[in-house]
């Protein structure tokens, strides 16, 4: 078939604003404020061997690994054969998932046949999935302490809810109709996604729509190898560190060795750290969402990040690492904060090849925040998720941009009048952290404090990381300042680690104040 490129360009758009509209749907429709305000949900459409060909501009670290999740929810040999009507759900980190509050819901995509022509796949962070902690993010050991592990399962089967699997996963969960409309909005983006591509094969019928879909991919593998012909042939290597693990290892090394050979990339990581007792752990699938991100940030055209730009890149890691951990690891922070580091290993390797287009590094975390108890305002239990923006790092041309979430993190900061009226919180100050950004030539962007107090008795967990040795710097620039977390109990100020839990009783008081970005070229230039 002779393409014509200026229906590719259109297909190209059609596709990502399906992408679009089932975000918009989802974010229009979701109770919690983690997704309604800040956004932390993915979406995105697959062709039936379950190669991504569309997203939309949404988190990184989900839409890499979600090729993984579609792959199991059609291939899962416990499911029956998927048909028309069928959504499939799945959250479990070692089937194609991140970590368990993210969950995956997977549906096909018939126009007139007996064999889908597309899938539609949306994930959003829900603020509580059970486990040990409210939130489930928790200081756990294992992934049994995470919460409710979701195989493949149907949670809607031609057309209708399964309401024994909706009532099991309910029963498990500590905000019961939080989640149920937070699923409920996941089905009506997919929904939405479904009626629009059914559109769209209406109009062009659907073998026309399936090759543009395949020729988006092939176009996606085709500029990626320009791109990485463009970096100098060689092999570069670079190291990182994770702070701790929350359960008394610190300082778990990330490495890296890059080889450029031609229009090829290899990333090997097989000399990373073992995999820890602490939630730090990476699955495959989180590994390879973030080298998608670094090598799709390369290229220079408008291009969509599709499967076909991992094509001509080649990823190397040792199962049984804190990269490609093994079950039942505990998972929970992997999919935020290792994410990062690892994001900074990769850039910091590509620094080497191609110094005057990669930055410093930025914040290098998520910052994450879960607190839970009962609003007696409401009668009813709350579990509250937030990340927290920082300072992204310097470039050769410009500052870094303060108060921003960076890298595999693209969320929206919740605004204060939205926080204080869903929960029992008073904010007492927000704003950007002066002087933390790394000083140089360009300097980095600056972090953010926020002093929170809470007015009944809950839980508190932070997930961060970052609070001993700041973001890195380059060509001679300085560091980012680290992050810090204090909590002010009876009156008195005591700083906590990057990962601690925490019982506050009302009157209490949280301040995470996090890292500055850092900075490129030397301040005397």
């Amino acid at each position: 078939m002779t393409i014509n490129p200026i229906l590719l360009e259109v297909f190209k758009n059609r596709f990502s604003s399906i992408c679009e509209e089932m975000g918009m749907v989802l974010t229009r429709t979701a109770f919690s404020s983690n997704i309604k305000e800040r956004r932390d949900l993915s979406c995105a459409v697959f062709s039936p061997q379950a190669e991504m060909i569309a997203q939309a501009a949404h988190i990184p670290v989900h839409l890499g690994s979600m090729p993984l999740s579609v792959q199991a929810a059609v291939q899962d040999t416990e499911l029956d054969e998927i048909q028309e009507g069928d959504m499939v759900m799945l959250n479990d980190p070692f089937q194609g998932g991140t970590h368990l509050p993210d969950i995956t819901l997977v549906a096909p995509v018939f126009s007139g046949g007996d064999r889908p022509l597309f899938f539609v796949a949306s994930r959003a962070h829900h603020s509580d999935i059970g486990g040990m902690s409210p939130g489930s993010m928790p200081l756990s050991t294992s992934l049994y302490q995470e919460g409710v592990i979701i195989p493949p399962v149907k949670i809607m089967r031609r057309g209708r809810i399964e309401r024994q699997i909706l009532r099991l996963l309910l029963k498990n969960v500590r905000t019961p109709g939080e989640r149920e409309g937070d699923l409920s909005a996941q089905i009506m983006a997919n929904l939405a996604g479904i009626t629009r591509l059914r559109e769209l094969t209406e109009k062009y019928g659907p073998e026309l729509v399936q090759s543009y879909g395949n020729t988006l991919v092939d176009y996606s593998e085709r500029m990626m190898q320009e791109t990485i012909a463009s970096i100098p042939e060689g092999i570069y290597r670079f190291e990182d560190f994770l702070d701790d693990d929350g359960q008394g290892v610190a300082g778990i090394p990330l490495r890296l060795e890059l080889k450029v050979q031609g229009s090829t990339a290899g990333l090997d990581f097989t000399a990373s750290a073992d995999q820890v007792k602490g939630s730090v752990n990476a699955v495959r699938a989180i590994t390879m969402s973030c080298v998608l991100y670094v090598f799709r940030c390369l290229v220079k055209q408008d291009i969509p990040a599709n499967s076909g730009c991992l094509r001509p890149i080649r990823v190397h890691t040792r199962p049984g690492s804190v990269l490609d951990a093994l079950h039942p690891a505990a998972v929970a922070g992997g999919n935020v904060e290792t994410s990062q580091r690892i994001v900074d290993v990769i850039l910091g390797a590509l620094s080497r090849a191609i110094p005057d287009r990669i930055p410093a590094a930025s914040q290098g975390t998520m910052n994450n925040v879960t607190i839970g108890g009962v609003d007696p305002r409401r009668g009813k239990t709350f579990t509250y998720y937030e990340t927290l923006a920082g300072g992204m790092g310097a470039s050769c041309k410009h500052h870094g941009e303060s108060g921003v979430h960076s890298h595999m993190t693209n969320t929206l900061n919740t605004p204060v009048e939205a926080l204080e009226h869903t929960y029992p919180f008073r904010v007492l100050a927000y704003g950007l952290r002066a002087g933390s950004g790394g000083r140089g030539r360009f300097c980095g962007g600056q972090g953010i404090y926020r002093h929170t107090k809470v007015l009944v008795p809950c839980e508190v967990t932070v997930l961060s990381d970052r609070r001993r040795t700041g973001p890195y710097g380059l060509k001679d620039g300085e560091q980012g300042m680290p992050g810090e977390n204090l909590v002010r109990l009876d009156g008195r100020w005591h700083t906590r680690p990057g990962k601690f839990r925490e019982v506050l009783n009302p009157g209490d008081e949280l301040i995470i104040s996090t890292p500055g970005g850092g900075g490129y070229g030397s301040a005397g230039d």
